[in-house]
């Protein structure tokens, strides 16, 4: 198969699993990314110039509420990308993982840590004149479904996020990159269309937020884990399988 055939079938994929998933998808969304669009929505409309950063007390609280909204945030975000991996690979003949169990499931520890490792490198990256940023964006982007579904260490996932990367560079590089920058084009006229509905209020902020989100970053994380699952294969001959609907398979019916 020719690679641009590889890729466009990668799309159908992609574009197949978002639909199969949907309900799933959009549930866990609207669980993670509504309070997370409401965090979102007090750290655009907070008017630091009106503060009186003269009191200590109000820096200290202002230090405090930033940290806590940004640990909010990353928890967040962490939570629907291991959502998305575990969600993706339960057995097939089974119900998938309530959110509950999920949350019971996912590595918070490592993930928050690959999180951190992986946007700093990326942006110091872009500091660099841009292409070690890309670089960087896409040779680890795999690092946290890794985490997931190898349950690898943090300087572990890294590294095998590259490994399995490396050869396969221009794929992940065609699939990932254009969604995050076309996701972000999207997100942007969403949030118009909100704010030309709402208003310009806290309210509309709130929901421009959340829905950019809530519609836009399944998409980039079927596509991560689905990048991931397929590298393991190419590489190990094997990967956990991925259950292409969200309800049990029945079992054969014995005669």
């Amino acid at each position: 198969m020719s690679f641009l055939r590889t890729l466009g079938s990668f799309y159908v994929r992609i574009g197949r699993t978002y639909f199969s998933w949907s309900a799933v998808l959009m549930l866990l969304a609207v669980i993670v990314f509504l309070p997370l669009g409401l965090i979102d929505a007090l750290s655009t409309e907070l008017d630091v110039e009106s503060l009186d950063l003269d009191s200590g007390i109000k820096i200290a609280a202002l230090v405090a509420t930033i940290g806590a909204l940004t640990a909010t945030s990353l928890i967040g975000e962490v939570f629907y990308s291991g959502a998305i991996a575990i969600s993706l690979t339960h057995p097939a003949d089974q119900r998938p993982p309530g959110v509950r169990e999920i949350a019971r499931r996912i590595d918070y520890r490592r993930l928050i840590a690959v999180d951190l490792l992986y946007v700093l490198i990326v942006v110091v990256g872009m500091l660099l004149f841009i292409v070690p940023g890309a670089l960087a964006f896409v040779f680890l982007g795999l690092s946290g479904p890794v985490v997931e579904l190898e349950k690898r260490s943090v300087r572990g996932a890294l590294a095998r996020s590259f490994q399995l990367v490396r050869g396969r560079f221009w794929l992940v590089f065609l699939v990932l990159v254009p969604i995050e920058i076309v996701g972000d084009g999207i997100g942007e006229s969403l949030g118009h269309l909100v704010h030309d509905a709402l208003g310009h209020t806290f309210f509309a902020t709130w929901m421009a937020e959340s829905v950019s989100n809530i519609v836009l970053s399944p998409i980039f994380a079927i596509a991560a884990v689905l990048l991931t699952l397929e590298l393991i294969a190419e590489k190990d001959g094997s990967a956990p399988a991925l259950n292409p609907h969200p309800s049990p398979t029945p079992a054969p019916v014995r005669a």
